[in-house]
């Protein structure tokens, strides 16, 4: 962390201990996301519960991360958890944890990025199976009801398609083909 943690006490007695339990918890941070900047927690107990007579503490967190400020704001005063201070920290910091990992899914980009399926053009018609040239220049076997949407009857040589290559008996061959575009002049042939 490029600041270190700036802990603020309001209306709480300050203690090592409480005090040691945020310092446990921002290590928990930094070891799940080492490129937290900074980190400013405010400790507070506003006012005593009215039923029971209970301190009903607040706990504040900002996060200073590359991208922006996450704030976690602990204000539950029917969460009878915050009565304790200890409870309290750890809640918050579960949910600054859950803020820490929905950021980083966005700016590292977590979302699954699919490779685009290869192409490929139609060499050889057959009754029920063809062939098709990939870009590098090899041959694919492909069957019929590997078509996608019962295009075969509508496929031409020349046509362009999408295809999942697999491993085939006797060689590669496509596990499914969809048609992308018919060849140049297939549509005035038609």
């Amino acid at each position: 962390m490029q600041r270190g943690l700036q802990l603020s006490w309001r209306s709480v007695t300050p203690s090592e201990a409480i005090e040691a339990h945020v310092r446990e918890e921002v290590a928990r941070l930094e070891r799940f996301y080492g490129r937290i900047t900074g980190c400013a927690v405010t400790l507070d107990a506003p006012s005593r519960h009215h039923r029971h007579g209970a301190e009903m503490y607040r706990v504040r967190i900002e996060l200073s991360v590359p991208g922006g400020t996450l704030v976690v704001a602990r204000d539950r005063a029917r969460n009878h958890a915050h009565a304790d201070l200890y409870l309290a920290v750890r809640n918050a910091f579960r949910e600054a944890k859950r803020q820490l990992q929905d950021h980083v899914r966005k700016i590292d980009a977590r979302v699954k990025a699919h490779a685009e399926p290869p192409r490929g053009v139609v060499t050889v018609l057959m009754p029920d199976h063809g062939f098709l040239r990939t870009p590098d220049g090899r041959q694919v076997y492909f069957h019929e009801r590997s078509v996608l949407r019962s295009a075969f009857p509508r496929l031409h040589v020349g046509d362009t398609v999408r295809f999942a290559e697999e491993a085939g008996e006797e060689g590669p061959q496509a596990s499914t083909v969809e048609l992308l575009r018919a060849r140049a002049g297939a549509a005035a042939e038609a």
